[in-house]
């Protein structure tokens, strides 16, 4: 096989390859950069390469029983630190800043055997659900180059679909995992608050919301990489018990049951296309033995966007605070994208008790679906509402972007009705991922629908909390009877 076409298996069979010797880890490390250089013009979903060091920790591996002994990953360029590297949030601020550590993630996924070979493409500080910072540019999708990837791990999905690598790593505040695997036809996994490594700064990400794992091709891949990265730390303000990873590959229990639900949390139009992706799991699924019946969602959706917003706007505050005070100068509407402006603007009239009940309607949230889990096992939706927005499109209405202009003339409820509003139209495409950040909840994008324009889309399952072993098996269970869809052609560069 040739070793471009070998990029297409698994990471885990690449591992086996490398070990026994047939193939090396400079060979495959030098063909995914090989890709990379020859591809990204096309799709811009890497902004950074590390060539010369990813070589040289390829051609000094030693094998310790790595999972992942010597296979290239790339990392987002957000919220990923490797030291010596950018880590820019994608900000003008921050275009020549080099990072000073490496984080407790990168670190476990260099303790796995991963060699890192660059850093993918993501928005503004991660805000948005499509990749289009003005810092790095638009990226696009592999399927079709005229549409978005998603965000904010667009990037690493576009890297994985095009196969330049098996895997990459990602994190997901709001979707940010699930969303570009739903549109890039790939496996995305959201953990458990607390599941993954965090630290040694940043412990409350978004106050949880925020959690880092990967975008993968193979069930495989992120069954292990689960079983591998997953930890208990002392010093982690949330916590979950570690899982037996041997029985994420087994059989479901036939016992499970499926709740499932096709309206919009908020409201907002669901695609027939969607619909229909969700309606064949649920015959799939009842065909072979598993009961799945319709669910009604108690939580009430706008209230929790609200309260979301809440927390991102605060977050933005508190974020810029410790930004001027770094840098001893006022910070304004030129040093950052306009939706992020907006953000700190609303987030300065946050009130300390305002914060307190969102997080407490976050924890009611969290209470009813733990209730309803007693009665379903596994909620079922589409990932997103819609297939991929075009990969120009901001998803902004111009109407709203005057409005943002002067955001900080407006009243307190104006500004947060402001929020709400300029977001909808993003909303309208993804409003079934942010609940799962919310209430900590671990979910699960599968890539089993493709649209009439060959587009790709995804069925999300939630479990309950510490329950990823389900997941994973009902994501195997689909695997296994060849219902994944994926990518498999490469990407022709000009």
């Amino acid at each position: 096989m040739d070793i471009e076409e070998l990029l297409l298996s698994s990471a885990t069979s690449l591992a086996n390859l490398i070990r026994s010797k047939k193939v090396s880890s400079k060979e495959l490390v030098q063909a995914a950069i090989h890709k990379v250089k020859q591809e990204n013009s096309q799709l811009n979903a890497v902004i950074h390469l590390r060539e010369e060091k990813a070589l040289q920790e390829a051609d000094n591996l030693t094998d310790t029983g790595q999972p992942f002994l010597g296979v290239p990953i790339l990392i987002k360029g957000l919220g990923q630190a490797l030291k010596g590297e950018p880590d820019t949030n994608g900000n003008v601020l921050f275009k020549d800043y080099i990072a000073q550590q490496t984080d407790n993630f990168v670190k476990s996924l260099q303790n796995a055997g991963f060699v890192i070979i660059g850093q993918t493409n993501f928005p503004e500080f991660g805000y948005k659900n499509i990749t289009d910072s003005k810092l790095y540019g638009i990226a696009k999708n592999p399927w079709k180059q005229a549409y978005a990837p998603g965000g904010s791990s667009g990037g690493s999905a576009a890297a994985v679909a095009s196969g330049w690598v098996p895997l990459a790593a990602g994190n997901d505040g709001g979707g940010s995992i699930r969303i570009p695997a739903s549109w890039n036809g790939l496996i995305g996994l959201k953990p458990t608050r607390g599941r993954m490594p965090v630290g040694p700064s940043s412990w409350r990400s978004w106050q949880g919301a925020s959690i880092n794992f990967a975008l993968t091709r193979s069930v495989i891949d992120t069954a292990r990489l689960l079983g591998e990265l997953q930890t208990v730390q002392s010093a982690a303000v949330f916590q979950t018990p570690l899982l037996d990873s041997s029985k994420f590959l087994s059989s479901p229990n036939p016992k499970i049951k499926i709740g499932y639900n096709m309206e919009s949390p908020v409201g907002t139009p669901v695609s027939n296309e969607a619909r229909q992706a969700v309606i064949n799991a649920v015959k799939f699924l009842t065909d072979i033995g598993y009961k799945c019946e319709p669910y009604n969602d108690t939580i009430n959706g706008i209230d929790l966007m609200n309260s979301y917003y809440l927390m991102n706007a605060g977050e933005t505050d508190a974020m810029f605070r410790n930004i001027q005070a770094a840098i001893k100068r006022p910070v304004g509407k030129k040093d950052m994208e306009l939706l992020t402006w907006a953000l700190w603007q609303t987030g300065k009239n946050v009130s300390a008790g305002e914060y307190s009940n969102a997080l407490a309607i976050w924890d009611q949230a969290s209470f009813e679906h733990a209730e309803l889990h007693k009665k379903y096992d596994l909620f079922l939706t589409p990932t997103c509402a819609q297939a991929a927005p075009k990969a120009n499109d901001p998803l902004i209405q111009p109407k709203y972007i005057e409005k943002m202009n002067h955001i900080d003339e407006l009243s307190t409820k104006e500004q947060r009705q402001l929020i709400y509003d300029q977001w909808l139209q993003a909303l309208t495409y993804t409003p079934f991922t942010e609940q799962a950040n919310v209430t900590g909840e671990p979910a699960i994008s599968l890539p089993t629908h493709v649209t009439e324009q060959g587009l790709p889309m995804g069925i999300q399952f939630i479990a309950s909390k510490g329950r990823e072993d389900q997941l994973l098996q009902i994501a195997k269970l689909f695997e296994d009877h060849h219902l994944l869809k994926m990518l498999h052609t490469t990407i022709t560069p000009n």
